[in-house]
């Protein structure tokens, strides 16, 4: 018997990840088929099957990937087939998504559906922007209309007298390109043309750009402005109070856009800290983590555990991949009671309390000549060591305690390869001047992230460049690229924090 499929009517929400809702969360990743629009943020989508099939039908302004009736028919087949489907909306389904269309057509093909409600723009914009649709004082009440009515309808249907006198503040949405229409209306039904507007435009995201008007002039302040969609159009004295309530676009780094080099796997911790700052972020990773074309001299060197003084990773990577492999082996961390553990960095050292071990030393340079200075007054002559370790690295840490006496074995533990995702978006935004910064982790994604590039290196020449500490710089400067910004601790946190320091500055 085939199984029954089912659609789920999704609103993503105006744009911010962090706005979806749980249940929409759960709905995309139990899905089968994900059918998104357009403002459907990437990181959303991440959260869908591997095995998913994803079917873009976006509808931008006057252009549209797919019509409507095909994307009714489209659900409709999905579903028949037996399939889970996730139609990822913006906003909300109901809110001018055209949610009960494609409902309707499920209901008319016996097909079950459910609707999971999203953050409408119409609010969370206006919020984003410091700008409450409603405040005791000033609005009581508050209307959202569609700027871009059903052109088949042949005359408008929207109640001008009414909205002009009776309501304090008005949302339009998808209005932008037919501003000149609306503030005719509301300035020839009563509407001051001194009423405080604002247009926003992607609210909610890195990129929001707001535009304090008034109804009359707000058409040709756009134009100025070059002002395009997707934007919203609020009218009413509400918008004065965007002076006092302005936030998300006084944060530390909002209209920078920042490149993070780092692999996909361990993107996000920079992506959050640099976003929770203000700015855009593009992921570009030229690196991916994979594991070594052989683990035999890891599994043999975990084999001999016993016979080791000291256990040094040199990375969370490092970390995650020798204790996968101990696992392998059917052993776990009781394993290395007797073995003293040194980890380079307070990252690596947190990946270790993940399985319960707190590093006997760490360096409070993150360093591997610190490691190796520090280690000197440890490490006895005849001493066992084993280090772990990505296959490219620096030969000054095994040279320097081969050098105090100690037999040194050197395995294989994960290796770096290039790997620059989302290349177009680069090179889009490096081609457009949109880029303020690159950032640095490693020094393998400033040569993997050069070597991409290949001839379009020049592109990144005159753009500043951070860098997460001073071998990482030394590459940099290896390659022709003097980093701006170098931090001073050397973990993400600290990063971030030296690129704060840069734009206060």
């Amino acid at each position: 018997m085939t199984k029954q499929g089912k659609v789920y009517l999704i609103g993503a929400g105006p744009g911010d990840p962090g706005l979806l809702s749980i249940k929409a969360m759960e709905c995309l990743q139990t899905a089968d088929a994900v059918v998104y629009d357009r403002l459907a943020d990437p990181r959303i989508l991440a959260y869908a099957k591997d095995d998913a099939e994803m079917v873009y039908v976006g509808k931008a302004s006057a252009n549209h990937t797919m019509r409507q009736p095909d994307i009714n028919k489209l659900l409709v087949k999905l579903a028949a087939e037996g399939k889970t489907v996730a139609r990822l909306k913006g906003g909300d389904p109901f809110v001018f998504g055209r949610g009960g269309e494609e409902a309707i057509e499920l209901l008319e093909a016996g097909l079950p559906f459910e609707f999971v409600p999203g953050v409408t723009s119409a609010i969370a914009v206006a919020e984003y922007a410091g700008i409450p649709v409603t405040h005791r004082h000033v609005a009581t009440s508050f209307a959202v209309i569609t700027g871009h009515e059903d052109p088949t309808k042949g005359e408008s249907t929207i109640n001008w007298s009414g909205l002009a006198t009776a309501v304090d503040t008005l949302v339009f949405l998808m209005g932008v390109e037919n501003l000149t229409n609306i503030t005719k209306n509301l300035i020839a039904n009563g509407r001051s043309a001194d009423t405080p507007a604002a247009v926003i435009r992607w609210g909610t995201k890195p990129e929001q750009r707001t535009l304090i008007t008034t109804v009359g002039t707000a058409a040709a302040d756009v134009a100025a402005a070059n002002l395009k969609p997707p934007a919203i159009f609020i009218v009413g004295n509400v918008v004065k109070l965007r002076e006092q309530l302005q936030w998300f676009d006084n944060k530390p780094l909002f209209g920078k856009t920042i490149v993070v080099t780092r692999a996909r796997a361990q993107a996000s911790a920079l992506t959050r800290q640099l976003e929770a700052a203000g700015a855009r972020v593009i992921e570009a990773p030229a690196i991916k983590i994979i594991p070594p074309e052989d683990y035999t001299p890891l599994d043999k060197a975990i084999e001999n555990i016993k016979t080791y003084k000291w256990l040094i990773l040199t990375s969370a990577n490092g970390v995650t991949s020798f204790f996968n492999r101990l696992d392998n082996a059917g052993l776990d961390s009781r394993s290395l009671s007797d073995i003293k553990i040194a980890a380079i960095g307070s990252e690596t050292a947190k990946a270790l309390k993940n399985y319960g071990i707190s590093a006997d030393l760490v360096p409070p340079a993150f360093k591997a000549e610190e490691l190796a200075e520090t280690l000197s007054a440890e490490v006895q002559v005849g001493d066992k060591i084993l280090l772990a370790r990505a296959k490219v690295a620096r030969e000054v840490l095994p040279e320097s305690l081969r050098a105090l006496g100690a037999s040194v074995d050197v395995v294989t533990a994960y290796e770096t390869v290039t790997a620059l995702d989302n290349k177009e978006e680069l090179l889009t935004a490096l081609q457009n001047g949109e880029v303020d910064l690159v950032t640095f982790t490693s020094s393998s994604t400033v040569t993997n992230l050069l070597a991409s590039l290949g001839d379009q290196r020049e592109l990144i020449n005159n753009i500043p460049a951070a860098a997460i500490g001073p071998v990482t710089a030394e590459t940099c400067r290896q390659n022709n690229l003097e980093p701006d910004i170098i931090a001073e601790t050397f973990t993400i946190a600290g990063l971030t924090d030296a690129i704060q320091r840069y734009y206060k500055e």
